[in-house]
């Protein structure tokens, strides 16, 4: 095993520089929450669906199909991915 004579450097940079990276959160307009919101209504389990969404401080885009949707709890999941309907920004229906 080499010997790292900075140990622990290379982890201190990459937490920095994730910290640097952050994002806040965005608050949707009143219009654009209205139009989210009729998307989700017409998404139905195994769609083929794009979202972006917000998670750990980063914006994130995903595709692929809806394995399960719950509107009491207001989350979606794709493939093991759980998306509060608070978190998203963008979804798109692809078929």
């Amino acid at each position: 095993m080499p010997f790292d004579a900075m140990k622990g450097l290379k982890e201190a940079l990459r937490e920095r520089e994730e910290r640097h990276l952050r994002e806040e959160k965005r608050e949707l307009s009143e219009d654009a929450a209205e139009r989210l919101s009729a998307q989700i209504n017409r998404v139905t389990k195994g769609a083929e669906i794009k979202v972006r969404y917000y998670k750990a401080y980063h914006e994130i885009e995903l595709q692929g199909k809806v394995t399960n949707i719950d509107v009491v709890y207001r989350y979606l999941v794709i493939g093991e991915e759980r998306i509060y309907f608070d978190d998203l920004y963008k979804l798109t229906i692809l078929n």
